[in-house]
């Protein structure tokens, strides 16, 4: 057998020294910091905050917009970085938003239940913004697990809300194409909460990671050559930033999350009750806007789909979004077709 010894030793020279440049971009990065656009606390519960962003100028949209995205995850990948923020986006195009921070829940939190987060975090939220401003109903964005949560609410309350918006929401939980839908049938999801009291963060990403080893492994193969770029670096690590500060879960609202909706599928039966409360899809009048990814490894479209048919809203909206679930919040098409898209649909209907 030939064995190119030159060929070898130059490509592992050209490696070397690669890594000794990359170090050297990486010695140049700062602190990344995301999430920057400037907003005030103006409200909080407990754990819970709820945030307002500054404008400029006035908002050509008078009516204010609620934003909440998953309790799992922290909402700062929609103002990751100024040219990759869909806040700043929405901000630029006229609406006035407020968001909410589900915060860190700690071992007092762990009996912290879907009545709690919904009808206690929520509703108090979304009272408050509408008491503040004066406003009877307001525009509302539900992102994700949030989206499930805030169609909950809206199907509860529906004289609170001029539009409902959501973005890569599940509902139907009776699919099985995502390996997610398959586990969440066959974790013992009792013994978890009453051993744990509050779910680990790095337990769950563990088995987000899982969906999909393959990118997981393949963005680290390719970080000599990513390291020749500041710019890009700098932008990965961001999103690594983002990735690795997920907030841990309480207990007794995973378990309720996990048996009613995941596994029971009780939200699309029409079966699913909050704090006593019967929740009928069909009280979804007000406009609704559904948003999803068509590359979609976390929630397939089968999930969110079928919410279309379930509510009972005359005016109601797809927008299929080519990417996937967090390309949604961050890619290019997010900057320039998806936020001024939504924020138009909003304005229309204010």
């Amino acid at each position: 057998m030939n064995v190119n010894v030159n060929g070898m030793m130059e490509e592992m020279t050209k490696t070397s020294e690669k890594i000794v440049r990359g170090y050297e971009v990486l010695s140049r990065v700062e602190e990344v910091e995301v999430a920057m656009t400037p907003k005030d606390l103006v409200w909080q519960s407990d754990l819970v905050k709820l945030y307002h962003y500054r404008r400029e100028t006035p908002a050509t949209c008078k009516i204010p917009v609620l934003v909440s995205f998953a309790v799992m995850n922290r909402h700062d990948v929609l103002d990751l970085q100024p040219d990759r923020s869909l806040m700043k986006k929405l901000l630029d195009e006229g609406l006035d938003i407020y968001i909410l921070d589900w915060g860190y829940p700690q071992r007092q939190h762990r009996y912290l239940t879907m009545e709690d987060y919904i009808l206690g975090f929520l509703g108090d939220a979304v009272d408050f913004v509408r008491k503040s401003t004066k406003n009877p109903k307001i525009h509302m964005m539900g992102i994700c697990q949030s989206g499930t949560f805030s169609t909950i609410y809206a199907a509860l309350f529906p004289e609170k809300f001029k539009t409902l918006s959501v973005f890569v929401a599940p509902f139907d939980f009776s699919g099985n194409e995502c390996m997610l839908y398959q586990w969440t049938k066959d974790i013992d999801v009792d013994a978890m909460v009453d051993s744990l009291g509050i779910i680990p963060a790095d337990m769950l990403n563990a088995g987000f990671g899982s969906l999909k080893p393959s990118s997981e492994i393949s963005k680290f193969l390719g970080m000599v050559d990513l390291m020749q770029d500041e710019e890009k670096l700098t932008n990965f690590l961001r999103m690594e930033k983002w990735k690795n500060d997920c907030p841990d879960l309480a207990g007794e609202l995973f378990r309720k999350y996990i048996k009613d909706l995941w596994r029971d599928n009780k939200l699309i039966k029409g079966e699913l009750e909050i704090g006593g409360k019967k929740v009928n899809l069909k009280n979804i009048t007000m406009p609704f806007l559904n948003i999803y990814a068509t590359g979609d490894t976390i929630i397939p479209n089968s999930s969110s789909i079928p919410i279309m048919k379930a509510i009972g809203s005359k005016d109601k909206e797809e927008y299929a979004f080519p990417g996937g679930h967090i390309g949604v919040f961050v890619g290019t098409k997010s900057q320039k077709e998806l936020g001024p898209k939504v924020a138009k649909w909003v304005s229309d209907r204010s």
